[in-house]
């Protein structure tokens, strides 16, 4: 088992995660019907901008898995978040994690990844994008990931500065967040 990455530099207000299952209420703007409703003659419906919020767990972009390898993501924020994994210039996959929580990626095959992360609230899953209180990082440190006959590799990231920790981040461009 590798040393573990844990988010002791970040910033304050920083990072993202995992979280509980459940679902993102949200009103419907003033004059649209509910979704699902009927609308009366000559109404126009108009859907919801934001769409149900994720599972905690769930993967959103899955390029390059099917390995041994697997990473851990510990949150302890109030945001959710996503964190994705880049091999080389190609977004590999990404995983929705709700604040306060817990969520793993248990195929990821090997090589060397960039972690980037994003954190907020009511995610919009079609442009890949929190739409309030964004914030967008990346690990500086790079994760390496190996199988062998008789291991593979495990790396646990938290998402919260925690005391003792090793790892460093820095905040990033949204442009340049692998959506």
């Amino acid at each position: 088992m590798k040393r573990p990455l844990d988010g002791t530099a970040l910033r304050t207000g920083v990072i993202a995660a995992v979280a509980l299952a459940g679902s993102l209420v949200t009103a419907s703007p003033a004059g649209a019907a509910a979704a699902g409703a009927t609308a009366l003659a000559g109404e126009r419906t108009v859907a919801s901008a934001a769409a149900a919020r994720p599972s905690n767990g769930k993967i959103l972009y899955d390029r390059i898995s099917g390995g041994e390898g697997v990473l851990k993501i510990k949150n302890g924020t109030t945001k959710d978040g996503v964190v994705a994994l880049v091999r080389g210039s190609s977004k590999a996959i990404s995983i929705y994690v709700r604040a306060k929580s817990t969520a793993s990626i248990k195929d990821v095959k090997d090589g060397t990844y960039r972690i980037y992360f994003t954190t907020g609230y009511r995610f919009n899953t079609s442009k890949g994008r929190f739409a309030r209180s964004a914030a967008y990082q990346r690990f500086d440190d790079r994760l390496k990931f190996v199988t062998t006959s008789r291991s593979s590799t495990i790396w646990t990231l938290t998402l919260k500065a925690v005391k003792g920790g090793n790892a460093r981040t820095r905040h990033i461009n949204p442009k340049d967040f692998p959506a």
